[in-house]
């Protein structure tokens, strides 16, 4: 799976990205600093009818929102060291909870995701357009 969009097709790229698996719970999101992933996290937030205001869960580690089927979990492991400290954090709790998970910064405890997680990359093509590529679906 592939979705390569310009920033301003944003939505309907999210869109997208819905039809694609419209019952999986755990998404992995790779990428650079800088790629897009809490911009687009934002508007999958948005297509899923998130009311609330997205923001970045860089310090807070899980941010958590409503929407009309159920929650979403936005979660950043940037400054975390280890599963260890995901674990204390209570991520695993979240990624096990049945609910929506948007995870950025993988990387940082690949131990604690469940099988079924789907592993995207987000790449900058140039400064308005992105590619999102599915990496692996476990």
């Amino acid at each position: 799976m592939e979705i390569c969009f310009h920033l301003q097709d944003i939505l309907p790229a999210a869109e997208k990205f819905w039809q694609q698996w419209p019952l999986q719970k755990v998404f992995a999101f790779h990428g650079n600093m800088g790629a897009g992933k809490t911009t687009f996290i934002h508007a999958l937030c948005t297509a899923k009818g998130v009311t609330d205001t997205v923001g970045s869960p860089t310090f807070s580690i899980i941010n958590e929102y409503a929407y009309p089927g159920g929650k979403v979990y936005h979660i950043d492991l940037y400054r975390l060291r280890d599963e260890e400290e995901a674990l204390r954090a209570g991520v695993e709790d979240v990624l096990y909870s049945g609910e929506l998970c948007l995870v950025e910064w993988p990387d940082r405890a690949p131990g604690i995701f469940p099988p079924a997680t789907i592993a995207l990359q987000i790449a900058v093509i140039d400064p308005e357009t992105r590619k999102i590529t599915q990496i692996s679906d476990s």
